[in-house]
């Protein structure tokens, strides 16, 4: 089995270096070989793409490339369409979500083959957050409410950073979502995989904030509800016109 990770970033110079360097440790460490990393740059105007470079020059699994628009959503369908992995998904490059967690998910796509889709949860009740900003929290459990109300969501959580999918699974989901480029496509990404009845995993995860982010809240904030808007429209209105 091949994992491919993928870390989405713009402008993470600070981060960049520590993320992979962790990563590659890892995955070494529990003697998991069959893997590769690409880091999809959406547009970084910092010294990301030379710190990329030397990364790819010192450890050959990893890759970079770069996209011309912007958007968590748009790197992630670039990493999947790139990709040789016969699982496949992303990771916040600060590693907030516990670096565990990936090898307990390699363990799960290895022996259980009825899961397709792992979704890390903040919110469930065994993960442990810590650090999270009170605004933060507001903001977050507040779309939830809203995605359980107007969209039936099921999961816990909707964007934890920590997301992987069978191949096969993902591709799938690509061609029914939106070409949205942002935070929001992966929430779509999730609704469309419960609606189809895909088996999701909702996986809790020890997770800590980071205080650096560079997620400009207001505008993620309207985003999402011009978003949600959206799909109630096409799940619940639309299809009995």
């Amino acid at each position: 089995m091949k994992l491919t990770v993928i870390f989405p970033v713009l402008n993470e110079r600070l981060r960049l270096e520590s993320g992979i360097t962790r990563t590659v440790e890892y995955l070494e460490k529990i003697d998991f070989t069959d893997y590769e990393i690409i880091i999809v740059d959406n547009g970084s105007e910092d010294e990301t793409p030379d710190i990329a470079a030397g990364l790819c020059g010192k450890y050959d699994k990893v890759r970079y490339e770069r996209i011309a628009v912007r958007g968590v959503g748009a790197a992630f369908r670039r990493g999947v369409e790139l990709g040789r992995g016969d699982i496949v998904g992303y990771m916040d490059i600060d590693l907030s979500t516990n670096i565990k967690h990936l090898g307990e998910a390699i363990h799960i796509f290895e022996t259980r083959p009825e899961i397709a889709y792992i979704n890390g949860s903040r919110f469930a009740k065994e993960s442990d957050t810590k650090g999270r900003k009170w605004y933060r929290r507001i903001t977050s459990q507040g779309l939830l409410i809203l995605l359980k109300l107007f969209l039936r969501m099921k999961s816990t959580d909707a964007i934890c950073g920590f997301t992987f999918v069978r191949r096969q699974t993902a591709v799938l989901l690509m061609e029914g979502c939106s070409r949205d480029n942002g935070w929001f496509y992966m929430i779509e990404f999730l609704l469309r995989a419960e609606k189809r009845g895909i088996t999701i995993l909702d996986y809790p995860v020890e997770w800590q904030e980071d205080y650096n982010t560079t997620v400009k809240l207001f505008k993620t904030v309207c985003n999402y509800l011009v978003q949600i808007a959206r799909l109630f429209h096409e799940f619940y209105i639309r299809k009995h016109i």
